[in-house]
């Protein structure tokens, strides 16, 4: 196959990557998961906290305006927006296909993918484990909802309740809580268990939960990574990283 881009790292597929500024656990998982002649590189962008409002949507797009064009200059082929919480906004695809045509680039958003992981799994019933507070808990079941999702139980752990000041904490969940915490919100019965945020250390738990509960395991990093390696036309099925790498 022709390569893509006359480059030592990267002749399958460069990849832009935009995440909040507190944000440590995105790069450090799309590091390991990375196949061989794709590259990524990254942006960092303020939080929106506003989504909903038309002007503090504006106001989104428009930061995010400037920063695709910082990263146009390296050439790369797709970006995606990975702040869960700041992508949640329906229509589902209304932000990355606005990126799109505002841009000139395949632009990928972390909620969008997810969307698209759970239906390409085929699921409609969730379990989710989240680390957010109660407020942003509400605000993501009702987003999943919306995309047809029926959503069995939703479990956070309260971090952000008393300001966005607290979300540096999130990195530093021991991997053990984040474990105990994603089986304790998982009922039986749904078809797939959910664990949102992409700053969440999850990466080597996929496989172990996966195996436990029976159902797949979608998470941030995992489903936006997904989507952008299919964005960028790169079909490997990757080993050790759950069934939505794996089988689609």
């Amino acid at each position: 196959m022709q390569p893509r881009h006359k480059s030592v790292y990267s002749p399958r597929a460069k990849l832009g990557l935009i995440v909040p500024p507190t944000n440590t656990v995105n790069e450090a998982e799309w590091m390991r998961m990375m196949p061989e002649g794709v590259s990524f590189h990254t942006h960092r962008m303020k939080l929106h906290a506003d989504t909903t409002s038309e002007a503090g949507r504006a106001a989104l797009l428009d930061d995010l305006e400037q920063v695709f064009a910082m990263i146009k200059q390296a050439r790369v082929d797709a970006i995606a927006y990975a702040c869960t919480a700041g992508s949640m906004i329906n229509p589902v695809n209304s932000l990355p296909d606005e990126l799109t045509q505002r841009t000139g680039v395949k632009a990928v958003t972390t909620s969008a993918s997810i969307i698209a992981a759970l239906k390409a799994l085929g699921v409609t019933r969730l379990s989710v484990a989240t680390p957010y507070a109660d407020r942003l808990n509400e605000h993501e079941t009702h987003f999943l909802e919306e995309n047809g999702f029926a959503v069995d139980k939703l479990s956070g752990l309260g971090i952000g309740a008393n300001g966005p000041q607290e979300y540096v904490r999130i990195a530093e969940t021991p991997i053990e809580q984040v474990a105990a915490h994603a089986r304790a919100a998982f009922v039986p019965g749904s078809e797939a268990l959910l664990i949102t945020c992409t700053d969440f250390p999850t990466l080597p738990l996929i496989e172990q939960l996966e195996a436990v509960l029976g159902v797949p395991v979608v998470t941030s990093n995992q489903a936006t990574f997904w989507a952008m390696l299919r964005a960028t036309g790169i079909d490997d099925r990757l080993v050790g990283l759950g069934q939505l790498l794996r089988n689609h």
